[in-house]
């Protein structure tokens, strides 16, 4: 790791670095991913690592290659003290609306840590039940470590489901798209109508159903 990539993830890990100075020994990152797509499920994603560790590479999930994604996310696996990850599908967003599903699925992340965290620092708004001590942190993603890497296992561990889907929705493309309102999924959804993990709650641009 170079110099200059050394001081970018020391400024990422303020954070962290702040609340283990207060004994927080336990700090997890949440993100998530899937808030926008048209179809599939939204992904949450809580990471605590130990205090020292430094992984090249992390940062905003969007801001890094698919590829370097996979390989960044087996690193994240392997240097944290634990990695959670919460599911919550699109019949259940459709129910519950989209925020009420993130919140959830952020939920579900934390409590499958297998740790107990002792703060969480969330990307963008906080949870609204305080049953952990939080931080809500405005472009965390790109601004905390944990929060970073918390979206790049979010990201990959959807971006596979999505692959999955298409094999058994081949005609919507969810494979490149990963359920996002692109030109080519409207056409598909407009040519074929919606598939069983499409959101009937999301409004879709041209298609009346």
């Amino acid at each position: 790791m170079d110099e200059g990539e050394r001081l970018r993830i020391s400024k990422m890990l303020r954070y962290e670095e702040d609340l283990w100075a207060r004994g927080r020994s336990y700090v997890a990152g949440i993100d998530e991913a899937g808030r926008g797509p048209l179809a599939g499920p939204v992904v949450a994603a809580a990471v605590v690592f130990p205090r020292g560790v430094f992984i090249e590479g992390v940062d905003d999930s969007k801001r890094v290659r698919p590829v370097r994604r996979e390989e960044i996310k087996k690193t994240i696996e392997s240097e944290a003290l634990a990695v959670g990850v919460g599911i919550v599908h699109e019949g259940e967003i459709d129910r519950i609306n989209i925020l009420q599903a993130t919140y959830k699925a952020m939920r579900k992340a934390v409590g499958s840590l297998g740790i107990q965290p002792d703060h969480l620092l969330i990307d963008g708004r906080p949870l609204p039940d305080k049953v952990y001590p939080q931080t809500a942190v405005i472009k965390g993603d790109r601004l905390c470590f944990s929060i970073a890497a918390a979206s790049i296992v979010a990201k990959v561990t959807r971006d596979r489901m999505m692959v999955e889907y298409h094999e058994m929705f081949p005609e919507y493309g969810f494979d490149k798209h990963k359920g996002y309102g692109t030109k080519r999924h409207v056409e598909s959804i407009r040519r074929y109508g919606l598939c069983p993990i499409h959101r009937r709650s999301f409004e879709i641009k041209g298609w009346t159903g």
